[in-house]
């Protein structure tokens, strides 16, 4: 077995400051990566750059918003000017959405959440590659959702719209840049209890129990679970899986 070392190498995770991104840029520096520690909240974002520290790890926090191409830009150059090098992406940032049947969607929160969770993602990877391409190769893991393999009615229509999308844009640029030492893999959460999820249950009682009882396992995933999952897709350990939807839901899709 080989064992994941990421000595030498740096990671870059957008919407790292809470969550399955928090969580993801802590495992990839006890992983012995450099962290580029991104997120829109700077105050969330220091957050998981403390704890890292703290933990004898090396990031940075970049304060950016996916779904402006000049910050997407300015995030890797700084990623850059620091590390010298993008060796594992992980797009992550995305928003909860309003909660609306299809036809009850506004336009404007249409565009403002399609704006982080498929824009974003598609111009993160955009600049990503482009800079991979430089380097000869490289690791992305977009975060989809099971959201992006079913419907999943009483939520916002923008999160499977944005997550089928994600999906395909990953499956499209992995074959893309297969022959270049690129692999672009996503994975698809199920229900993960993060401070978001906490913050609507407590707005909601009984959402945290009815979500744990659709999820076969019986009880909602764990931040750590899924960055366990994108750390292994950027590792050695995979070097064969391009394309990838790694489900990660409790055995939610499988019923």
């Amino acid at each position: 077995m080989i064992q994941m070392d990421f000595s030498g190498k740096v990671a870059l995770i957008t919407g790292a400051g809470s969550g399955i991104g928090q969580a993801t840029a802590k495992a990839f520096a006890a992983l012995n990566a450099k962290v580029a520690v991104c997120d829109i909240n700077p105050e969330s974002g220091a957050e998981t750059l403390e704890q890292i520290v703290t933990a004898g790890g090396e990031a940075l926090l970049i304060q950016a918003d996916v779904s402006q191409a000049d910050q997407v830009q300015l995030m890797l150059q700084q990623t850059l000017d620091a590390y010298g090098q993008i060796d594992f992406a992980c797009n992550n940032a995305g928003m909860g959405g309003v909660p609306a049947k299809t036809a009850d969607c506004t336009e404007e929160n249409w565009d403002r959440e399609t704006g982080v969770m498929f824009k974003g993602v598609w111009l993160c990877m955009k600049y990503e590659i482009l800079q991979m391409l430089k380097q000869g190769g490289g690791n992305i893991v977009n975060t989809a959702s099971v959201a992006g393999l079913v419907g999943y009615e009483n939520t916002s229509p923008t999160l499977s719209a944005c997550k089928f999308g994600v999906i395909g844009l990953t499956k499209t640029a992995a074959l893309e840049y297969a022959q270049q030492n690129i692999r672009v893999n996503a994975v698809c959460p199920g229900t993960t209890l993060s401070q978001q999820i906490i913050n609507v249950a407590n707005q909601h009682p009984g959402l945290i129990e009815s979500q744990e009882a659709i999820h076969p396992m019986g009880r909602l995933g764990q931040p750590s679970e899924i960055a366990n999952a994108i750390t292994w897709l950027c590792s050695d350990q995979s070097t064969f899986v391009t394309g990838s939807t790694l489900t990660v839901d409790g055995g939610y899709t499988a019923q």
